[in-house]
């Protein structure tokens, strides 16, 4: 009997997970939702090219930080401090491409949940709108790809935690938790963290293909906004609840468990240090804070700021953001 063959290299980076949801067609092709049919209209309008529309001849070194080092979060850890200037400037490197990697694998993430939604969601104006999402995830797959490969030559495997949220939203057979855990809640943080490299880096070419990334990437809010939105006002109590611990895990999860643990481990960093280390830094305090300006508004207007939610967020330190206008967000980025 013949071997079976030996996995190829694209077999070992590829892994299927186990999906079921009810696919939808919708046979009235009218217009109920002016709002979703605006917004459309407008991503049609703001499709771009990542391979045209941004310069990849721009030089960029590797080696030369893209964030200030006034924002390293390991300042005062001292089995960096022992490290020579070169073996820091490695750290800062790999904390870098370590966020920029897992920015795009969320992006996979999304553009998987966008396909998802063009099947399941009840309605042809989501229909319509989330295939166009479809095509703006792929354009953000391929842009930070080709980043991290020709750029900063330096790609990190997808956080596990990150990838449990991803696998939860990915096989829920519910179409409205793939919207509150993709376009609520993960793109929600991920504009908040784009914001904040485009706010820091000094490198040209980031910083433009995150502004792009991010014009994207406020229309996707608004489109989960739009569409659940009135959703959750008549829910039984028992399924509103699944929503509320829902939102409350992942939130904990993204707040406290994305911090890069990888990197400590690549450089021989005791885990639970660094850690430690990560979670004490003010600066990364504020920055795990800040990403929820846009997520808590946003439940807000959906109905999920229940009295149980607001009690778990007041515990997180996030529920300050709860009257925080996300348009005014986008307008000082320049995005409205």
């Amino acid at each position: 009997m013949a071997s079976s063959p030996s996995p190829s290299p694209s077999d070992a980076a590829l892994e299927r997970v186990l999906t079921s949801y009810d696919t939808c067609y919708v046979w009235r092709y009218g217009s109920p939702s002016s709002a979703l049919r605006e917004l459309y209209a407008k991503a049609k309008r703001d499709q771009w090219d990542g391979a045209s529309d941004l310069d990849w001849s721009i030089d960029v070194d590797p080696e030369n930080p893209l964030l200030p080092a006034a924002i390293n979060p390991l300042q005062g850890f001292a089995p960096y401090e022992k490290m020579n200037a070169r073996e820091q400037i490695r750290v800062r490197q790999s904390q870098v491409s370590w966020q920029l990697s897992q920015f795009m694998h969320g992006e996979q993430g999304a553009l998987i949940v966008a396909s998802q939604l063009v099947s399941a969601v009840p309605f042809m104006d989501a229909k319509l709108y989330a295939a166009s999402q479809t095509m703006d995830e792929a354009r953000h797959v391929e842009v930070f790809s080709r980043y991290l490969s020709e750029k900063i030559e330096w790609e990190w495997p997808v956080n596990e935690n990150l990838k449990r949220l991803l696998d939860g939203i990915i096989q829920d057979s519910r179409w409205d938790l793939k919207y509150l855990g993709m376009q609520i809640l993960v793109e929600g943080l991920a504009m908040a963290a784009f914001a904040n490299f485009h706010q820091l880096t000094s490198e040209k070419l980031l910083k433009d293909l995150i502004h792009l990334v991010m014009r994207d990437e406020s229309r996707h809010v608004a489109f989960g906004v739009l569409s659940l939105q009135d959703y959750y006002a008549q829910m039984p109590a028992a399924e509103l609840r699944d929503r509320e611990d829902f939102v409350v895990s992942a939130c904990e999860l993204m707040r406290d468990r994305l911090i890069g643990e990888e990197t400590a481990d690549y450089f021989g960093f005791q885990r639970e240090a660094y850690t430690q280390c990560m979670l004490a830094s003010p600066i990364l305090q504020l920055f795990r804070t800040q990403l929820f300006a846009r997520v808590v508004p946003n439940l807000r207007r959906l109905g999920l700021l229940t009295p149980k939610v607001r009690g778990e967020f007041d515990r997180l330190g996030i529920l300050q953001f709860e009257h925080a206008d996300p348009a005014a967000q986008d307008a000082a980025l320049g995005l409205a």
